[in-house]
């Protein structure tokens, strides 16, 4: 059963339950990447490889109660939430609205109640948008408050103003085949400092998972047709997934091997260091150990003088790449838009040229047939 079969889905989440909470990321790390394991069982959901899950998370507690102190409630006001429902002020802060990013709302409401605000009205012009993006960076909504302390609402004001916080979704990093009634995640842990406070930030979601999900975690099925494993089982797969963006390969690998899938199986993974980032290497090393995993090519930044990315492996690799392209080879690749995804799509531009003798216009051509055939697949974010 998809989400709507099982009754449950965005607009009616399943309460589940994290069974694991396992730091994959060693000592010395510069990040804290979990692998969480979250029981599904009851649920009737069912998942394809390729899928999201989305999570409901909810605001931190110090988070809460440090805007209520601000504005002088006790959290007990009752306020009607985005849902249209009654709740209590703390409550509807809790799990109903985003507090870690002010809204254009807000920094209207706040120009207009703090004359030392007023220039927040500019900003919300469309031609200021590079200002406002300037201005809002590492600013949360406790910041805005702090800064302009003459702007003071009523709760039913305040809640008003805000925005209605929305589920994070996760690439699935498991096959259904192979985990049964469960569904694995792989995340980083957002923590960070903005220079103009003390307090630490925190990414709501990732946070939530690692440190607040105890209560349980409301949770649905996004599908993504568009991410799937290629139906002919003997067609070659090539993916690059660095950092969390190994999640959906994880998948894969277990479906392929699941399914019986004679195609082989080449995987590009990057992150900064061997010996702390090396995200689920024991799996990844039998996966070769045992033949599933063809080819499996790794690029550790930080490991040399010169930092390496997966887009250098791939280019190293570029003789023997285009001839799995070749050969009928589905190409995915999962994880940052801004930078990684179109570091690799320039790499594979690159290859085609190199080792197809193809001119840049042939080349693009060469890339645009892939996606028509559906052989060029993208799951960025």
């Amino acid at each position: 059963m998809s989400s709507s079969e099982s009754g449950f889905s965005r607009k009616n989440p399943f309460p589940a339950v994290l069974s694991v909470n396992q730091k994959l990321t060693g000592e010395g790390s510069n990040k804290d990447t979990r692998h969480f394991e979250i029981s599904l069982s009851g649920s009737g959901l069912k998942y394809e490889v390729g899928d999201s899950l989305g999570v409901f998370p909810s605001n931190t507690s110090p988070l809460v109660d440090l805007v209520l102190k601000n504005l002088g409630f006790t959290g007990e006001e009752q306020v009607t939430t985005a849902d249209g429902t009654p709740a209590s002020l703390r409550a509807a802060l809790t799990t109903s609205y985003i507090l870690t990013e002010p809204s254009k709302q807000l920094l209207q409401a706040v120009s207009e109640k703090d004359s030392s605000g007023a220039f927040l009205a500019d900003l919300l012009k469309p031609e200021e948008k590079g200002s406002l993006e300037n201005f809002l960076w590492g600013r949360d909504v406790l910041d805005v408050l702090e800064e302009f302390s003459a702007a003071r609402f009523t709760p039913e004001e305040f809640v008003k103003v805000l925005r209605k916080l929305q589920p994070r979704l996760y690439s699935i990093a498991s096959s259904q085949r192979a985990v049964g009634e469960s569904v694995h995640l792989t995340v980083a842990v957002v923590r960070y400092k903005v220079e103009h406070s003390q307090r630490q930030r925190e990414g709501v979601c990732s946070t939530f998972l690692s440190e607040r999900s105890a209560g349980g975690v409301p949770v649905f099925v996004h599908s993504a047709k568009h991410f799937r494993v290629p139906e002919n089982t003997d067609a070659p797969v090539i993916m690059v997934g660095p950092g969390t963006g190994i999640a959906p390969f994880r998948a894969f690998l277990q479906e392929r091997e699941a399914t019986g899938a004679k195609g082989p199986n080449w995987l590009f993974f990057g992150e900064q260091r061997a010996a702390t980032d090396f995200l689920y290497q024991q799996e990844f090393e039998a996966a070769v150990s045992s033949g599933l995993l063809q080819k499996f090519t790794t690029a550790f930044s930080r490991d040399q003088a010169q930092k390496i990315y997966v887009q250098n492996r791939m280019i190293e690799h570029g003789k023997e790449l285009f001839e799995w392209l070749e050969k009928g080879a589905y190409f995915y690749v999962c994880g940052d838009a801004k930078n990684m995804a179109k570091d690799v799509d320039a790499a594979l531009h690159t290859i085609v040229e190199q080792n197809g003798g193809k001119s840049v216009d042939e080349a693009r051509e060469y890339i645009d047939a892939l996606k028509k055939e559906k052989r060029y697949r993208k799951d960025v974010y």
